[in-house]
Parts: structure tokens; C-alpha cells; sequence
């Protein structure tokens, strides 16, 4: 079980998460369930927030990257929590900023954002906007011309460093959709640039490497490329960055492959980080940077698991054993986009030993609608309540109604108590948008 106790199992046998009996919470909100336990969220955000604060002076800013799960809840707790927030759409600044969060602790980021989601972050007075085009400084510096500011912006930059990751979530390779290669002079022609630019005020750089990434020294190497580049850019163009944004990509435990890491060590990786900022700031005679960093998956990671209902249970003699559930790619596509590893237990009976290896199936019409292969569990019988752990990232916000399925609830769980932060969809909701031509009628 997790080791921050955010799950455990009670004396009834049953799988709990933050102090709520999941098959509790089966009965009350039914499945398929998104649950969080809210102490994980908070106490993860504190972890980086306390380690910025007291080993870098609070000379820097948490943002929660967004991406990872969006909804409003989860800002109202990182507003409570004093972090900022980083967004990737418009539709995720407009849930931040009808939570209430304050835009300027918004950074806006985008490989193409859309010239109605520039508009919506400049009129909205965001912090940053994290620009990743020419076209879009372009953009950017005739919008605030025509309401006469300046608009704080960073440039995403691709420092080389390659952290050890699923090729698919790599971000920071020199064929990256993502940023200006810093080895090319990319970097330094868009900086130019921004700088000519009388609307725009460009404060720093922004970089990503990649995600689940545990090699403490992929941050630390990635700050170093930037800070370099950062001490050269004041040389050859008498710009002074002022922020630096390492991005995310800390990594999180799914299964047996990863490693359970306690509070202390993610206050390690960003300990290391930060050496290596003021290391080169010393090398170089330069002003140590406002530091800033964007966790997602690891805030809310481990926080989150869903729960289903076991339906048809298929064995194909001495081949493979099949146990579906009510859910499925839809709610969780991670599977079948890049075979992602889970682990799974039956909620119900949580303390029975594992006596086979099945494949955990979907509902969806797809031959690789699958959750977890491999998975040991006890023989599981319809009826029974499957949790898939650590689902907090990634699964809710990469959801959809393939098929027309349902996309599930969520609840937030705190000392036992819980209460939705996502309402159910209904099949009303599913044909809400639907036209129908008058000549179809």
C-alpha cells in the first residue's frame, strides 16, 4: 500500500482511501468512480511549495500543471495552498479563473494556441504567456499593442537533455514539437526576436524534458543547459532572464517497476535542482533566477484511483483469463496509447492473496480496450470492485464517450467524508449537442 497512507486496508478487508471505504463509496456514487483523497493533493503541493520556500529563499513559484487532472476543485485547493497553476487550453484557464484563481499566478503554455485562447489570457491579465512561435509573438505583441500593454512572456526552449521516459512522452528531443533548440540557435534567433517586440516583455525561459522521470540529474542537467544559454544570451544580447521554468516530469509509483518514493524524496529532486541553479549562477556572475517548476502527475498521481464494478469474467482455456469491468478506455485510454502499467486490487477483498494473473478488460468495442495484463488478483467474481491505483493523472482529463460511454463521476475524499467535484454525466449530456437538419426530420 501506498506509504503516505493515503490508502490502506481496514479491518473488514476492504481498500480505503483517505479514511472512505471504497466499497462505501461504490454504494453511495456507483461505478465506474474517479476518487482523490484531498490530504495527498495538499500535502504534495506543501512539499514543494516548503522546499522552494526554505532552500531557495521563496524565491521561486509551484505550479500545478493542469494537464494532469482540471477541474475546479483542484484549483480552489491551489489557490488555498498559495501555488500558481500552469494551463494548455482555453477551456483550462476558463476553469481556473471561474474557480476563482488569481490570473496572476496563471502561465499560459501551447504549441499552437488558438488566436481565441490568446485573447482569453491577455484579456484575463494571466502572469505568463510561454510563447513557442514566431507566429504566435507576432500575434501576441498586436494583441497587447491594441490594448495598450505589455504582456509578460517565456520561451520555451529545448535544451537536449533526453530524460529516461516513454519515447511518446518525451518532449525536450531536437525533433520536438515542443520549444526552440537551444543547440541550433533557434533559442537565441526567437529571444532576438521577442526582444524587438514593443508589446511583449520577454522575462526568461521555459523548458520540459519529458515525464516520470526519477534520475534527479535530468533536472539538474537541463537547469544547467538553460542557465548556460541564460548567461550567453547576456552577453551576446544584453538580456538579463530574470525567471526560469524547469518544467515537470517528476515521477510517480504504478507498479513493481517503480519506485515508492516518500515526501522527503521528492524534496530531494527539486534539493538537487536547485544546487545546480545556484551553482551556475555563482559560475556565471549571475542573478540567481525566479525558479519555477510545474508538477502535475506527481500532486495528483497517487492521489487518485478508480473503482469498477467486475462484470463477464472470459477464460480462454491455457491461454488467458479476461475479467471486464463497467469502464474502460474511455475513462482510462492510457493502455491503449502507450501500454501503461497498472496495479489493480480487488476493493472488496483487499487482503485475500493473489492466486492468478488475468487481463483486465473493457467495455468498449475495441480488441485493445484493456487496463492491466498480468494482473494478479484473488479469483475475482462478478459483483466484485476492482480499484485501479495511482489514476489520479491523466486518466479523467484524457477521457472521452468513445462509444457513447458515460465519462465517470469524481469525488474528493478528506478524513473519511466525501462529495462530488465532478457530477456523473447522464445520456442527456451525452446527446446535448446533437443537430438534427430539417431535411432529416
Amino acid at each position: 500500500m501506498n506509504e503516505r497512507a493515503t490508502l490502506k486496508i481496514n479491518a473488514d478487508g476492504h481498500l480505503t482511501i483517505g479514511g472512505a471505504d471504497a466499497v462505501d463509496l461504490v454504494k453511495q456514487f456507483g461505478t465506474p468512480l474517479y476518487v482523490f483523497d484531498e490530504a495527498h493533493i495538499r500535502n504534495m503541493m506543501r512539499v514543494y511549495k516548503n522546499t522552494i520556500d526554505s532552500e531557495y529563499n521563496g524565491n521561486g513559484q509551484v505550479l500545478y500543471a493542469s494537464k494532469a487532472f482540471s477541474c475546479m476543485a483542484v484549483y480552489a485547493i491551489a489557490r488555498q495552498e498559495n501555488i500558481g497553476v500552469d494551463v494548455v487550453s482555453g477551456g483550462e484557464l476558463y476553469t481556473a479563473l471561474k474557480a476563482g484563481f488569481d490570473p496572476q499566478k496563471i502561465y499560459m503554455h501551447g504549441n499552437n494556441k488558438l488566436l481565441s485562447e490568446l485573447e482569453l489570457a491577455v484579456d484575463s491579465k494571466v502572469g505568463y504567456i510561454v510563447v513557442d512561435s514566431f507566429r504566435e509573438a507576432d500575434i501576441l505583441d498586436e494583441l497587447a499593442s491594441r490594448r495598450n500593454i505589455k504582456q509578460n512572456v517565456l520561451i520555451r526552449v529545448n535544451p537536449g537533455v533526453e530524460a529516461h521516459t516513454h519515447a511518446f512522452v518525451q518532449t525536450a528531443r531536437t525533433d520536438s514539437k515542443f520549444g526552440f533548440s537551444i543547440s541550433d540557435g533557434a533559442a537565441e534567433e526567437i529571444s532576438l526576436h521577442i526582444l524587438s517586440k514593443k508589446n511583449l516583455c520577454l522575462k526568461g525561459y521555459h523548458c520540459h524534458i519529458g515525464s516520470q522521470i526519477f534520475e534527479k540529474q535530468s533536472f539538474a542537467l537541463a537547469a544547467d543547459k538553460v542557465m548556460d544559454f541564460m548567461a550567453e544570451m547576456k552577453i551576446k544580447l544584453s538580456f538579463t532572464a530574470e525567471v526560469l521554468n524547469i518544467g515537470g516530469g517528476f515521477g510517480i509509483w504504478y507498479n513493481e517497476e517503480d519506485p515508492k518514493l516518500k515526501y522527503a524524496d521528492y524534496a530531494e529532486y527539486l534539493k538537487v535542482l536547485i544546487q545546480a541553479v545556484k551553482n551556475k549562477a555563482k559560475e556565471h556572475a549571475i542573478k540567481e533566477p525566479y525558479l519555477v517548476i510545474e508538477p502535475g502527475r506527481s500532486i495528483v498521481g497517487e492521489a487518485g484511483i478508480t473503482l469498477y464494478t467486475v462484470g463477464a469474467i472470459k477464460e480462454i482455456q491455457g491461454i488467458k483469463k479476461y475479467v471486464a469491468v463497467d469502464g474502460g478506455m474511455f475513462d482510462n485510454p492510457r493502455y491503449a496509447l502507450y501500454q501503461s502499467k497498472y496495479s489493480v486490487l480487488l476493493a472488496n477483498r483487499a487482503d485475500e492473496k493473489c492466486t492468478e494473473k488475468v487481463t483486465i478488460a473493457g467495455k468498449c468495442c475495441e480488441s485493445g480496450d484493456l487496463i492491466a495484463v498480468d494482473a494478479a488478483l484473488p479469483k475475482a467474481e462478478s459483483g466484485d470492485i476492482l480499484a485501479v491505483l495511482s489514476t489520479g493523472a491523466y486518466n479523467y482529463s484524457m477521457a472521452s464517450n468513445y462509444n457513447r460511454n458515460l465519462i465517470p463521476a469524481a469525488v474528493l475524499v478528506k478524513e473519511g467524508k466525501s462529495e462530488y467535484i465532478v457530477k456523473p454525466q447522464t445520456y442527456d449530456d451525452i446527446i446535448r449537442n446533437d443537430a438534427v437538419p430539417e431535411y432529416l426530420k
